[in-house]
């Protein structure tokens, strides 16, 4: 019996941080215009996180450039992860600082009216905030997918959602069913 009793308390973590987005209608709203937006006017979008963040940045990328639906058979969506390669990951982070592996990357391949999305379960990774603040510099916007309170990053996005969690794992899933989510809606929007 206490592995029952331990899943449904980890379900209910999960499911509570889920719910937690439903008070942040307006800013998916928001976001999914923006990106809409953005690759209507043929700009690209960026995307990273660290460890199960960039995981989770790399499913995303690729569900944009493939198909989230099997049934949805469409052009690609310009999305990029910035966790480009492990090559260019440690020869910047060996080159320069750990810090700069996603700012680097973003200053050599972005432009003006791109966007950039950052996951992160604390918003106060290092090289998240470098991000942020050099999208700033280049004009890029910023929507960020945060956890617990949204840290330092909040401060630095242009738009952000945070889900209502302290639990790691909770938080993860909650941001993958959001990047379904963001996925999904933008799908409809550009081909539907």
């Amino acid at each position: 019996m206490t592995i029952i009793k331990n899943l449904n308390h980890s379900l209910k973590k999960s499911i509570n941080a889920k719910k937690s987005l439903t008070k942040q209608i307006n800013s998916i709203n928001s976001i999914i215009c923006s990106l809409e937006k953005c690759v209507k006017k043929g700009n690209k979008m960026f995307i990273c996180g660290n460890g199960g963040s960039a995981a989770d940045a790399q499913h995303i990328a690729a569900e944009c450039l493939v198909r989230l639906k099997p049934n949805r058979n469409r052009k690609p969506i310009p999305m990029i992860s910035l966790a480009l390669d492990s090559s260019t990951m440690t020869a910047c982070a060996n080159d320069y600082s750990f810090k700069n592996i996603f700012s680097r990357n973003l200053e050599g391949l972005a432009k003006s009216g791109d966007i950039l999305i950052c996951i992160s379960t604390s918003g106060n990774s290092s090289n998240i905030i470098n991000v942020l603040k050099t999208a700033k510099k280049l004009k890029i916007k910023t929507v960020s997918i945060l956890g617990n309170k949204g840290g330092k990053a909040k401060k630095l996005s242009d738009n952000f959602i945070i889900v209502d969690s302290s639990n790691i794992a909770s938080i993860q899933e909650a941001h993958i069913f959001l990047g379904h989510f963001l996925i999904d809606e933008l799908e409809k929007k550009l081909f539907d």
